[in-house]
């Protein structure tokens, strides 16, 4: 069972791979082709130079077999991931792009028709000034339909680029200028055909140009040989035929197959007290969209993150064996034996859910508010600080000095963590919380902290030397730094909302801190943060200690306040 679970979880990624290399492959292709485009903006000749160099690229044998295989795999794979879908209830971003993918070829048969076909079987050429003309004068209403399609096909691929690349750590870096090429691309191409359009329109472009080679085209078997249109008729039949007949067949299996699986179906119930039937096979994220059940799914149900995860109430042993990509994404959360993937569980019988995330409470946030996120996981490094002994050192301070010292002390840390690359999350009593790594790697993110945490270390000093006569006992800091996955989200109510991390990592790294001061150090790092930062720490005291909530003890290196203070930035 085992075996036949990991070797369908190998097929679905190589499926889901073949979709996004055929898919990256047309996107090249149509990236180039708008840029040709945009040439037109220059002058006609300058968007037929371009052509020149665009189709020696894609017109040569192992060109065409690319881009035509691309195609055909790609239509193939979509067609295969409707049928395969139990149903049809999905997100607003996965309906549109699937129905603009269908209409793509819709709009584009007559076009390679008239271009590829053409060029092929009657050596009619598709230079920019015929086809222009064709568009622009002849047939002004195929001129607009090519329009729609350019905007069509482009919106398609983008949607699928960002659905690629929006778990990316770095793609947030980069998305504003991603999103300005993205509106820049089509909105030049559609201009240059319109530039060129106009230009050939003139009666002054004929006189600029010789004609003669446009006349000879218009005299082609293409345009002028019956026989070939009545080829050519049977041909765009053919293709539309074709393509209508795929999409029915595919209607029409799924339709046979919800007929067969009427009398095999299961209930699936929720804790709310909401049920309903599905065929069996459906997974449980599935039955909740098609029911109307808020259930979260970041990644949309590809068992690539854990935020639609389900606590099974009854018979979760008797389930099917959680796959490779489940078990993997199960055991990084550290999730119990009857905690289950949503997207992934086909259930064999009837359960009771409880989604461990709820989303429905959003629905009920007031007008004009967003929604709560529930975050991207990171690789990042998390610091905690808080000074020894504050109440100690307050309870005989008057309030003000007390606010005083505290907003000294945050403007500090503060400053200590922005300059050092990070992000202050929170400042809680005497204590705060910053972020390293959300825009960077894990290895810079540790370096960071370190930074950081030198200079909290050094200005704390100065700090408790500079309020010396105010303070009963001296200013000392405890620092606790860990490294590793952790949720990076906007949580909040209505105006009330901020970015902060959630996880394993957080809770580690604030334990490393309360270590700090029962060892009685400055600073205490966990060992991956060392690893990863690359730091000399010979002659460090090293242990390993008992973190609560964790199975296994964790080595933690102990820095004093001396070394502390004195951390080379270099090594940071």
């Amino acid at each position: 069972m085992a075996s036949l679970a990991a070797s369908i979880n190998f097929s679905e990624r190589s499926v889901r791979r073949a979709r996004l290399g055929s898919g990256l492959v047309m996107f090249v292709f149509i990236s180039l082709h708008f840029s040709n485009h945009a040439l037109g903006l220059i002058s006609v000749s300058a968007a037929e130079e371009g052509r020149r160099l665009f189709t020696a690229l894609w017109r040569n044998p192992l060109g065409t077999l690319a881009l035509y295989g691309a195609i055909f795999t790609h239509l193939a794979l979509v067609l295969r991931s409707i049928y395969i879908r139990r149903s049809l209830v999905m997100p607003k971003g996965e309906t549109a792009q699937i129905l603009l993918g269908l209409a793509i070829p819709l709009l584009l048969i007559d076009h390679v028709i008239g271009t590829r076909v053409a060029h092929s079987l009657f050596h009619y050429r598709d230079d920019y000034e015929t086809i222009v003309r064709q568009l622009w004068i002849n047939v002004p209403g195929n001129g607009l339909r090519q329009v729609i399609a350019l905007i069509v096909v482009w919106i398609h691929g983008c949607i699928g680029l960002h659905y690629w690349l929006r778990y990316r750590p770095w793609y947030q870096n980069i998305v504003a200028p991603l999103l300005a090429v993205a509106i820049l691309v089509p909105v030049l191409a559609i201009l240059g055909f319109i530039e060129m359009g106009r230009t050939i329109a003139e009666p002054a472009y004929e006189g600029m140009v010789d004609t003669g080679r446009y006349e000879a085209n218009l005299n082609t078997r293409y345009l002028t040989d019956p026989a070939a249109q009545a080829e050519i008729a049977m041909i765009r039949v053919g293709l539309y035929g074709s393509f209508a007949t795929a999409l029915f067949g595919v209607v029409a299996a799924r339709g046979v197959r919800r007929w067969r699986e009427r009398v095999d179906q299961i209930t699936v119930r929720y804790q709310s007290g909401e049920s309903i039937r599905v065929p069996r096979g459906f997974s449980v994220l599935e039955a909740s969209r098609l029911a109307g059940i808020p259930h979260y799914s970041v990644c949309g149900g590809k068992g690539q993150c854990s935020t639609c995860r389900v606590q099974i109430l009854d018979h979760y042993e008797d389930l099917p064996t959680p796959d490779k990509l489940e078990l993997s994404t199960l055991k990084r959360i550290n999730a119990a034996a009857d905690v289950r993937l949503a997207c992934q569980l086909h259930p064999t019988h009837d359960i009771t859910v409880v989604p461990l995330l709820v989303a429905a409470a959003e629905t009920a946030l007031p007008a004009n508010t967003q929604e709560t996120s529930p975050g991207r996981e990171r690789e990042i490094a998390v610091l905690f600080c808080d000074i020894r002994n504050f109440t100690t050192l307050t309870e005989t301070r008057l309030p003000f000095d007390i606010v005083f010292l505290l907003n000294r002390y945050f403007a500090l840390v503060g400053n200590a963590v922005e300059k050092a690359g990070g992000r202050i999350d929170k400042f809680i009593g005497d204590g705060a919380m910053a972020l390293f790594g959300i825009g960077t790697s894990p290895e810079q993110a540790c370096r960071q902290a370190l930074v950081a945490a030198a200079s909290i270390a050094r200005d704390i000093e100065k700090l408790s030397d500079e309020l010396s006569e105010e303070l009963s006992l001296p200013l000392h800091i405890a620092i606790g730094i860990h490294t590793g996955p952790a949720v990076v989200g906007t949580l909040g109510y209505g105006r009330v909302r901020s970015t902060t991390a959630i996880g394993d990592t957080v809770n580690v790294a604030s334990r490393l801190e309360t270590a700090a001061k029962e060892f009685d150090v400055a600073l205490v790092i966990s060992e991956p943060v060392a690893d990863l930062a690359g730091i000399e720490l010979t002659g460090i005291e090293s242990r390993e200690i008992s973190v609560r909530g964790r199975a296994l003890p964790l080595k933690v290196y102990m820095i004093p306040r001396d070394k502390a203070a004195g951390l080379p930035e270099g090594s940071a």
